[in-house]
């Protein structure tokens, strides 16, 4: 091999990069809240309506035969069949696991209102003290479908209730019986009073449990992704050690070799390369063995600043200025020496990276700390927090970046915090604050007299900077 074919060599292989730092992986897309609780298993509702006509034929029985009151029988138990013959032909017709679309569940949901208010208009209307049974169908939607089927399923109830109230039979009575109107009334209006609020608790109970289901899953997924880094660090690290012995040979044999060989032979030339190949390679394992030594000076941890500069070196561009300030309490004060757990950096990482999207010119971030407490500010000089959602800051689907709708929560009202430059899940900051508080951070988001938005971090000392790294947050 000629000098020039060294050359050519050497050029084809050129020294690698340095090695940088995997990105975050985007959170893969959860399915809306509303499209979980959307369906429901048939099982449950068939279920739920044997134990319903079970009931209602034990009453009939109970009250015709045990008490002897006066009932059109044969015409009520035609209404419980009717439920019965319902229950046979979904069973019959669909496979126990079948799940529910929204309409499918409202349909059957209405079927039972009205077979209700049937039974109800046989003995008495709302003078029946049954009656309060309007309000499980409603609720088993409320709990189970979207804003709008538990709307219209309310809407049936209290057209049905209303209906019954100035049209019925006779409530079954050993003679006579008749309540004042203005009880009746009362009693009209209590019914729809319990239909309302109870379905907009079970709506609302249901909603915020749903979203946070899905928004810690995603949390998890982010984190579970971070460990998996971790892991193929470990994997390289591993494989670094197991190369370096054959290489050390492959260097011994090349350098024998060379020593043999007469000078400036091309056999030489070869020896030589292959050596300067072979220690070549031992460089980059060690780049592997030792990311953190290559990268960040061979420690697991960083001072606090030197950590915050290395996680904002991602965002910073021409357009935006991201300025970091260190505030000890006392001049003589080191910086604290902080851990690069997964959690921390993902967390603070979103933090600053929401900032720098909102910020018009300029990102703000402090790092303050005194014998108690440690502190990390990021504040940006752009929209701020919108103050109509302001509390719900922090919850899972809370955004408003163009062109997003929070997910799941579509019904619930005004879903963002600020505008930014890119489209989100409304996830971001979720994730982020439960990574924080994982490490026993306390995050807390204002806005400045002067404008912008800033979210703050703080943490007792000793939790993300002793000597040893902070403990994982346990799953649910």
């Amino acid at each position: 091999m000629s000098q020039t074919d060294e050359k050519d060599s050497q050029r084809q292989a050129p020294d690698p990069a340095p090695a940088r730092a995997f990105a975050p992986a985007r959170p893969l897309p959860v399915a809306p809240a509303s499209a979980i609780r959307g369906r429901v298993r048939l099982r449950t509702l068939t279920n739920l309506r044997w134990m319903a006509t079970c009931g209602q034929t034990v009453a009939l029985f109970l009250v015709y035969f045990g008490f002897n009151y006066a009932l059109p029988i044969w015409a009520c138990l035609a209404c419980v069949l009717v439920s019965a013959a319902l229950n046979i032909a979904l069973v019959t017709h669909y496979p126990p696991s079948h799940r529910l679309t929204n309409r499918e569940a409202t349909i059957y949901l209405a079927i039972d209102v009205l077979q209700l208010a049937a039974l109800l208009y046989l003995t008495g209307g709302i003078a029946n003290p049954f009656a309060l049974m309007f309000i499980a169908p409603v609720v088993i939607a409320a709990s189970t479908l979207n804003l709008g089927n538990t709307m219209i399923l309310g809407a049936i109830a209290l057209a049905s209730a209303s209906l019954i109230a100035v049209a019925h039979e006779p409530l079954p009575w050993n003679g006579p019986f008749y309540l004042p109107p203005l009880y009746q009334a009362g009693m009209w209006a209590s019914l729809v009073l319990g239909i309302g609020f109870t379905s907009v608790y079970a709506w609302r109970i249901a909603s915020e449990g749903a979203r946070m289901s899905a928004g810690l899953a995603a949390t998890q997924l982010a984190l579970a992704r971070e460990q998996r880094l971790s892991t193929i660090g470990a994997l390289a690290t591993a494989a670094a050690h197991e190369l370096g012995t054959p290489l050390g040979t492959i260097a011994v044999v090349a350098h024998e070799l060379e020593r043999t060989l007469p000078a400036g032979s091309p056999e030489a030339q070869d020896a030589r390369l292959l050596r300067s190949q072979a220690e070549r390679c031992r460089m980059i394992l060690m780049k592997l063995a030792r990311p953190e030594a290559t990268m960040l000076g061979g420690t697991a941890r960083l001072p606090i600043c030197a950590l915050l500069d290395d996680i904002a070196d991602t965002y910073r561009d021409e357009e935006l200025e991201i300025v970091i300030t260190a505030i000890p309490a006392d001049r003589d004060s080191p910086q604290p020496q902080v851990w690069r757990a997964p959690e921390l950096l993902h967390g603070l990482g979103n933090i600053i990276e929401n900032a720098a999207d909102f910020a018009r010119t300029r990102v703000r971030i402090e790092a303050s700390w005194d014998a108690t407490r440690l502190k990390v500010s990021v504040e940006d000089d752009g929209p701020g927090f919108a103050p109509d959602i302001f509390e719900r800051i922090g919850e899972p689907y809370i955004t408003s970046r163009p062109g997003d709708h929070a997910v799941g929560d579509t019904e619930i009202g005004p879903p963002t915090a600020k505008i930014g430059k890119h489209e989100g899940m409304g996830l971001g900051f979720f994730i982020a604050k439960t990574l924080l508080e994982q490490t026993g951070g306390n995050v807390k988001a204002l806005n400045p007299p002067g404008g912008g938005a800033r979210v703050s971090v703080s943490w007792q000392r000793g939790q993300i900077d002793s000597e040893n790294p902070p403990p994982r947050g346990e799953e649910d």
